[in-house]
């Protein structure tokens, strides 16, 4: 879906009434304040909106929440594992422009030339891989201190060297 963003995955369950924690990586310990709607990855590609009752952060990387329709310990430990997305619009509000996930949408660019938008961040110990859709294929741009050459916010620019040969891998 094009709508939507994929922030995490429900790692737990809490108390009795079906309450669930999510860990995220929106890098934000926020009061998620007018958050109305979550998406859950039920199986691969089928998404399902569930209205929020109450969501409180423990921290900057996890949050308890209540979702409508899951009302006992059971049907939150049926949750378990399961990826968790936002609408954009909510995304856009919640996620810290310190998180990597805020890269997503970014454009990626070699040289001067553009090859392709962030559609997925994926966290690695020692670097960040940027998911890009090129030529209709999905290539991993790996962000570390050899390859990123800058960040420009404003112009939502992801500036990199990438070493020679990566994108043939990809491409041919």
């Amino acid at each position: 879906m094009d709508n939507i963003t994929s922030v995490g995955k429900i790692v737990a369950t809490f108390g009795i009434k079906g309450e669930l924690i999510i860990s995220h990586g929106l890098n934000n310990k926020s009061d998620f304040k007018g958050l109305k709607v979550l998406i859950i990855e039920e199986k691969a590609d089928i998404y399902v909106p569930y209205f929020v009752e109450s969501i409180k952060a423990k921290n900057a990387d996890e949050f308890a929440v209540k979702l409508e329709g899951i009302n006992t310990k059971e049907q939150a430990q049926a949750m378990l594992k399961k990826n968790i997305w936002m609408k954009n619009e909510d995304f856009n509000k919640f996620v810290s422009t310190q998180s990597s996930l805020a890269l997503i949408g970014f454009s990626v660019v070699e040289n001067g030339k553009a090859l392709g938008d962030v559609v997925e961040v994926i966290e690695q110990p020692h670097q960040i891989l940027c998911t890009i859709i090129m030529e209709g294929k999905e290539v991993y741009i790996p962000l570390h201190e050899q390859s990123l050459k800058g960040v420009d916010r404003a112009k939502k620019k992801i500036m990199v060297s990438l070493p020679e040969g990566l994108l043939d891998i990809y491409l041919k």
